[in-house]
C-alpha cells in the first residue's frame, strides 16, 4: 500500500520508529529483589501469556530486565513465534528482546504484541536472522520491518476487537485443556482401571492374539495393472498415517491399522500410530491389519490402545532398531469387558473425543480470525 492509496491519518513507518529495545540491565538480580526468571523454554509459541518461569533464587546469569507491560520477543530461532507480554518483572535470556512503545502517543503499547504476531513480522525477523544452526536476528533488522500504522484512536478500536479475538481463543484454549482432561480421566477410568490389579473382576484378562483377528488373508495384492486404476479411489494408509501413493494391499470391512515402525514408536504414543478405518481401503505392508471378533469390538480395541504406551512391548532387532513384530502384538495384553459394556464405554469415550474435538476446531477457525485481523491493521487495511 502506498503513501497516497492509505486511508486518511495512516501512514507507513519503521518498527525502529516507534519501538525502541529495552537496555535495563541487572547484575545482580536477586539483590535487587527480582524473583522471577524468563528462558525462551518459558515462551509458547502463539501464546501471548508468560505461563511458566524460574526462580532467581535457584541461580541465574540472565541480566535483562522486563517490566509489566513490556513484549518479550524471541529472537533466536524466531520461526518459532514466541512473543509474550510481561504481567509480572522479572530478568530473561539474552535471546529475548525486551521491547516497549517509545511513546504511547504514537503507539499503543497494548498494539503492539499484535503487531509483534503478525506473519510480515516473522517472516522479517526469519528473512534478516544469520546463523545455521541457532539463528538470531539482531535489533538494527528489525527496527527496519515497515508497517502501516493507524492513528490512536482507530488503534484503540484494532486492540478491542484484537484482545477480544484473543480473550476468546483463550477460553476456548482453557475449554480444550479441561475437555482433555475429560478424556484422559474417561480412559483412564472407565478402560483401564489401573489394570490389571484393579479391573472389574468380571473383565476378562486377554491377549490381542486371542481376542481378535490379526490376519494378512484381509489383503488383497494390487496388481500393476490395476493399481493406477486405483489411485485416488480410496484412501491409502501406511503405519505413519495417509500416504499419496498405493503400492500394496486393499481392504473392505471395518479394521484398524497398527503401524509396527519401532522408530515411531520410540517417539510417540500409540494413539498417534493407530487408526480406526471404516469401509475400503489401501495399506501397504508396514501396518498390521487388527479386525475385531465375537467378543471384542474394533471399536474397544481401538480406544484401548489410542492411549496405551506399548514401547515395553518392542523388541529389539539388528542395530538396535525396534519393531513391533506379529508376535510381539499377539502377546500384548487387554482387558475385555462384555460387549454391552465395550459399547457403552466406547459411546461414552466418542462423546469425550468428540467434544475435544469440536472445541479444537473452533479454536482453529478463531486463531486463523485472529491472523488474519492482525495483518489486515499492518498493512492498513483493518476496516474498525
Amino acid at each position: 500500500m502506498t503513501e497516497g492509496t492509505m486511508k486518511p491519518g495512516w501512514r507507513k513507518v519503521k518498527f525502529g520508529d516507534v519501538v525502541r529495545l529495552s537496555k535495563a540491565r541487572s547484575q545482580d538480580p536477586l539483590a535487587d529483589g527480582i524473583e522471577r526468571y524468563v528462558g525462551l523454554e518459558h515462551l509458547e509459541p502463539g501464546d501471548l501469556r508468560i505461563r511458566s518461569w524460574g526462580s532467581v533464587a535457584d541461580g541465574v546469569t540472565f541480566t535483562s530486565v522486563f517490566q509489566p507491560g513490556q513484549v518479550l520477543f524471541g529472537k533466536r530461532r524466531a520461526y518459532q513465534r514466541k512473543v509474550a507480554v510481561a504481567d509480572f518483572s522479572g530478568v530473561c535470556s539474552g535471546d529475548i528482546y525486551v521491547l516497549e512503545t517509545k511513546d504511547a502517543q504514537v503507539l499503543l503499547p497494548e498494539l503492539l504484541p499484535f503487531i509483534c504476531q503478525t506473519d510480515a513480522f516473522f517472516d522479517h525477523a526469519v528473512g534478516t536472522s544469520a546463523g545455521s544452526l541457532s539463528p538470531r536476528t539482531n535489533w538494527t533488522s528489525l527496527a527496519d520491518f515497515e508497517f502501516v500504522l493507524p492513528p490512536v484512536a482507530v488503534q484503540k478500536k484494532c486492540v478491542a476487537l484484537l484482545q477480544a479475538i484473543e480473550g476468546l481463543r483463550v477460553e476456548l484454549s482453557n475449554a480444550f485443556n479441561a475437555a482433555w482432561s475429560l478424556r484422559l480421566s474417561a480412559y483412564q477410568n472407565l478402560m483401564f482401571h489401573d489394570w490389571p490389579d484393579e479391573a472389574p473382576a468380571h473383565w476378562k484378562r486377554s491377549t490381542i492374539g486371542k481376542s481378535l483377528r490379526i490376519s494378512n488373508s484381509l489383503r488383497k495384492p494390487i496388481s500393476a495393472d490395476i493399481r493406477a486404476k486405483m489411485q485416488g479411489e480410496f484412501p491409502y494408509y501406511g503405519p505413519t498415517g495417509r500416504l499419496d501413493s498405493i503400492n500394496e494391499y486393499r481392504l473392505d470391512g471395518k479394521y484398524v491399522l497398527l503401524g509396527e515402525d519401532g522408530d515411531h514408536f520410540l517417539k510417540y504414543k500409540t494413539w498417534s500410530m493407530t487408526q480406526l478405518i471404516v469401509g475400503k481401503a489401501n495399506v501397504n505392508n508396514h501396518a498390521h491389519v487388527i479386525q475385531g471378533s465375537e467378543t471384542c469390538s474394533t471399536d474397544w480395541f481401538f480406544h484401548f490402545y489410542r492411549h496405551k504406551d506399548v514401547r515395553e512391548f518392542l523388541t529389539k532387532q539388528g542395530a538396535g532398531r525396534l519393531k513391533l513384530k506379529k508376535g510381539d502384538l499377539e502377546r500384548m495384553p487387554i482387558l475385555v469387558p462384555p460387549l454391552a459394556e465395550q459399547v457403552e464405554i466406547v459411546t461414552h469415550i466418542q462423546e469425550c473425543v468428540a467434544s475435544t474435538e469440536g472445541i479444537k476446531a473452533r479454536m482453529a477457525a478463531v486463531s486463523d480470525f485472529l491472523r488474519i485481523a492482525r495483518e489486515e491493521v499492518v498493512r492498513g487495511e483493518a476496516n474498525v
